[in-house]
């Protein structure tokens, strides 16, 4: 118990039966080599709680947010290097359970590692605890200071391509599609016209030009918003 203390103290979450915690520690490479149980039913037990957690994280952080801004939020939050990146703060790697294999090609560094048995003790805490409430406060704590101070950080400039696409996908369940269809210009001053096919049942098509071709897609996708908001 003792060496685990600063572990534990690091989720704030005591465990009434530690053999969880150590199964969440139990990489596979470990467990095939001393026959005994590793984590990755934790691991998946965790990610479905740190989903569900973290969405309502997101969700209540950023009210105003849209549905893909959110999705992009939890992303950010849950996806393999965040999570890694997580667990070396903590220091998690020192108390993985690894098979001599692993730990000779610097397992306890890998993400891969790392993040599947961050998800494992969250999945174990649960368990132990049996108290959704519970898990979602630890999870709320270890990452809300992971998120932005607001949504311009995730989109600097004004998005209009995923505006779009959000719009187009509630609205006709299909995405726009672009095309180059000409380049005009020297090579140091090029002019990119784009076509953007819209989804909706006429099949309305927008030109746009601009020095590259991400801002003719942009330039193309604004001028396709401002096409619906003349149809209302």
């Amino acid at each position: 118990m003792e060496k685990y203390k600063p572990l534990i103290s690091s989720f704030g979450y005591n465990f009434k039966r530690l053999e969880l915690l150590v199964q969440a520690l139990t990489h596979k490479s470990y467990a095939n080599e001393n026959n005994t149980v590793d984590n990755e039913r934790l691991e998946f037990l965790g990610d479905a709680v740190l989903e569900l957690a973290t969405s309502e994280l997101v969700y209540t952080k950023f009210p105003q947010a849209r549905e893909g801004i959110l999705t992009k939020l939890r992303a950010n939050l849950v996806n393999e290097k965040s999570l890694a990146n997580l667990a070396r703060k903590i220091k998690l790697g020192r108390y993985i359970l690894l098979g001599k294999g692993e730990e000779k090609q610097n397992g306890r560094n890998k993400d891969t590692i790392l993040a599947d048995t961050l998800e494992a003790i969250l999945g174990a805490i649960y368990v132990d605890s049996q108290n959704f409430e519970k898990s979602k406060k630890i999870i709320f704590d270890l990452f809300c200071p992971l998120l932005p101070n607001n949504i311009e950080s995730i989109y600097p400039e004004k998005d209009y391509k995923t505006l779009l696409q959000e719009y187009t996908q509630k609205q006709f369940k299909g995405l726009p599609r672009y095309t180059l269809i000409n380049s005009t210009g020297p090579e140091h001053a090029k002019v990119f016209e784009v076509k953007l096919t819209l989804p909706d049942p006429q099949k309305t098509t927008i030109l746009a030009s601009a020095s590259t071709i991400k801002k003719a897609e942009q330039l193309a996708a604004q001028k396709g918003l401002s096409f619906f908001q003349r149809q209302k």
